[in-house]
């Protein structure tokens, strides 16, 4: 597939958007297309479907075209049972992928955690795949009141201290979570964090939070925070929010960090049908409807597709190709370092070499541009991706990997790639960053937003 504008640094990079509507439109043309109907089930039989078209000879392009969108569903919208309305050989083909023996056990064994369900796929008709049926959440905007704020990264935590939406205390302090094996580690990071954010407020009436990872029902799922933490341990790393809530005897709402920055657009610009994407140690995003619900969807597309390059670098976790962890984060950064001509030391750190990567912007070293934008380019077909799945109106971007100018070729060459290859979108979709300062803190501030305080 050749490019109008190819990434500079990335000359193999096969957007999922271009592939998937070649794809359609092949298969249109030839005649023998047949309508495919995808389901997933979540919790509380919540039902998400997505509706398109395949050729009905199943050949190894019709499959790999099935499989790489209903790995993205899995990750935008999470769900224990796959319905697939179509031909058969595309179900059964899917049952030996996403398997606990099959490529994606990964997927499968993160699923089964997210909802306590062994991942199951249904063969069945297009007719026969159950209606939608989505969560419709109103969440956060509580202003009121003394509040705290988190928001936990791999590689930092933020905390802020809100009073009637004024922030009066901000904090940013490393860590590193993911190499911890004991859960207290991350639960006295947490607890001195809101210690010390309280000593800025008269009294504390609630405490909200962003988290990295699957969060359900105020306990964490699944998260690489605790990648390190042994299996008989885990339910109490899961638990420390509610361990938290119990101490400090307010209402305490922790969200996925992607559903928080969606939040944190739209309190700060007013605006709904937002599509929040944050780029630190990985990606995360969050969806609110143009309705301003959240509607329950795992929104992690740290593993979701955006490029169909057979040669596309592994994410170290899931063990797929071409997700995108690695075009939106610290991790992007760095595997684009060799093609930039930059050498860093071996042992240097993610969060270190980004740094070094932004001290080198601001001297003016030459290489870097070239770094941000082949991101730029990557976000902008990403984008175009992402609205085939997702009906947002706005996309709010922050995250160190934007911080400083930078991220300002980032958003340009986003733009730049939205207004040439897909005008459509481009009149339709706007891109808003936050200041400097809200895009390190802002998630922290919003998050303080989201639980409701107790009526006295």
């Amino acid at each position: 597939m050749k490019l109008n504008t190819p990434p500079p640094l990335d000359p193999g990079f096969q957007p999922a958007v271009l592939v998937n509507r070649n794809y359609v439109a092949a298969a249109k043309k030839s005649g023998h297309a047949t309508p495919l109907v995808i389901g997933l089930e979540r919790e509380g039989g919540l039902i998400s479907r997505f509706e398109t078209v395949v050729r009905a000879d199943c050949d190894d392009e019709t499959l790999r075209y099935v499989e790489r969108n209903v790995k993205f569903l899995l990750w935008a919208i999470g769900g224990w049972k796959i319905y697939v309305g179509g031909p058969k050989a595309i179900g059964e083909h899917l049952r030996k992928i996403y398997s606990h023996r099959g490529p994606r056990k990964f997927d499968c064994e993160m699923m089964a955690l997210a909802y306590g369900k062994k991942l199951e796929i249904v063969v069945t008709l297009p007719g026969k795949v159950p209606k939608a049926k989505e969560m419709q959440l109103s969440a956060g905007g509580h202003l009121k009141g003394c509040r705290i704020g988190f928001d936990l990264g791999a590689s930092d935590y933020k905390v802020s201290a809100v009073i009637d939406g004024e922030t009066v205390f901000t904090e940013e302090t490393p860590w590193d979570p993911k190499i911890q094996p004991n859960p207290e580690y991350h639960y006295h990071h947490i607890s001195a964090a809101l210690h010390r954010a309280a000593a800025h407020l008269p009294r504390v009436d609630a405490i909200g939070g962003s988290s990295a990872g699957i969060i359900v029902d105020n306990e964490i799922r699944a998260a690489s925070l605790l990648r390190a933490i042994p299996k008989k341990d885990f339910p109490k790393a899961a638990a420390i929010f509610k361990r938290i809530q119990k101490e400090w005897q307010v209402p305490v709402v922790v969200m996925n960090d992607g559903d928080v920055t969606a939040l944190a657009g739209a309190l700060s610009l007013g605006k709904k049908g937002m599509l929040g994407i944050a780029m630190g140690s990985s990606e995360a995003a969050g969806f609110m409807d143009r309705q301003g619900r959240i509607l329950g969807w795992l929104n992690e597309l740290a593993f979701a597709p955006v490029d169909y390059n057979p040669a596309a670098p592994a994410d170290e976790w899931s063990g797929d190709q071409g997700v995108g962890a690695m075009y939106f984060s610290q991790q992007a950064v760095n595997k684009l370092l060799p093609a930039a001509g930059i050498v860093l030391p071996k042992d240097m750190g993610l969060p270190e070499r980004l740094k070094e990567v932004q001290n080198l912007m601001a001297k003016g070293d030459k290489r870097v541009p070239k770094i941000y934008e082949t991101i730029g380019i990557y976000l902008g077909y990403a984008l175009a991706h992402y609205a085939d799945f997702y009906d947002f109106s706005h996309v709010l971007i922050l995250g160190r990997v934007t911080t400083g100018k930078g991220g300002d070729i980032v958003i340009a060459k986003a733009r730049e790639i939205l207004k040439m290859e897909f005008p459509e979108l481009a009149s339709k979709i706007e891109l808003h960053v936050p200041d400097e300062k809200a895009r390190r803190v802002g998630q922290a501030v919003a998050a303080a937003s989201l639980p409701a305080a107790k009526k006295k």
